[in-house]
């Protein structure tokens, strides 16, 4: 595969120094028994990015309830290894992501590990919105209203990616259940205010958010709000552990 090690749009990589730079998001940073941590809370309808090395933990924090977090993850020093659902969703037995869940790339290697959950279940088959499914869905009036392929484009070009490096995303918080007959829907979803899921990473991975801005379907209830991204790394307390939009992590 033709991938390539993750470079940011100031040409560096995972290994550089960082400088913060917060980009309108707030941060906060403390002590962790894993070494620093930065939180980084990313405003509605926005976009977050950020290399995690292995060992690193990511937490997910729904701060208002029912807000759907679009996420794609990447092996950090060859992009062309990504998430894969139909690798995830083979090995575990189950489409719902949950404590204990490995995320799994297209290679079958382990990216990430679900290691807390206090929501229960993510969605792993209902997508990332776009202009076009918008309008396909709901009308052309819909055209003009941002989406996440949008963030995913616009945060993946700070490190090279492209439209073809979008595949098929998990949604955490997203309730789309299935029934027995295999019809599906993006419905009132199940999530709370502060409720969280942590990742573990078992590799460097570069990791890419969506915020979601979906308003025509019940994903955000209808009003998308603000979530916080907590990373720790492994290292000395107050080691620079993360930033957001496009910072490396070392």
């Amino acid at each position: 595969m033709n991938g390539q090690k993750v470079t940011d749009d100031r040409g560096r990589t995972d290994g550089a120094d960082d400088a913060d730079r917060t980009g309108g998001q707030d941060r906060t940073e403390g002590p962790s028994p894993l070494g620093g941590a930065t939180s980084v809370t990313v405003p509605a309808r926005a976009p977050w990015s950020a290399v995690i090395p292995a060992g690193g933990h990511l937490t997910i924090t729904d701060l208002h309830g029912n807000q759907a977090v679009d996420f794609l993850v990447y092996d950090a020093h060859d992009t062309a290894v990504r998430y894969s659902a139909p690798d995830t969703v083979q090995a575990q037995g189950n489409l719902f992501l949950t404590t204990g869940s490995v995320l799994l790339s297209n290679e079958h290697t382990p990216l990430m590990t679900v290691v807390a959950d206090t929501c229960g279940r993510h969605d792993t088959i209902g997508g990332a919105c776009s202009k076009e499914s918008n309008t396909l869905r709901y009308g052309h009036h819909t055209w003009s209203q941002h989406a996440c392929v949008d963030n995913f484009l616009s945060e993946g070009a700070r490190y090279g990616l492209g439209k073809r490096d979008l595949v098929s995303n998990v949604n955490w918080y997203m309730n789309v259940p299935v029934e027995e007959d295999g019809t599906l829907g993006i419905v009132d979803g199940i999530s709370a205010p502060g409720l969280e899921v942590e990742l573990r990473a078992e590799t460097d991975v570069l990791v890419l958010v969506s915020n979601c801005p979906q308003i025509n379907n019940p994903c955000n209830g209808f009003d998308p709000t603000p979530v916080l991204m907590t990373v720790r790394t492994p290292g000395r307390a107050g080691d620079t552990v993360g930033a957001p939009s496009g910072e490396a992590v070392r």
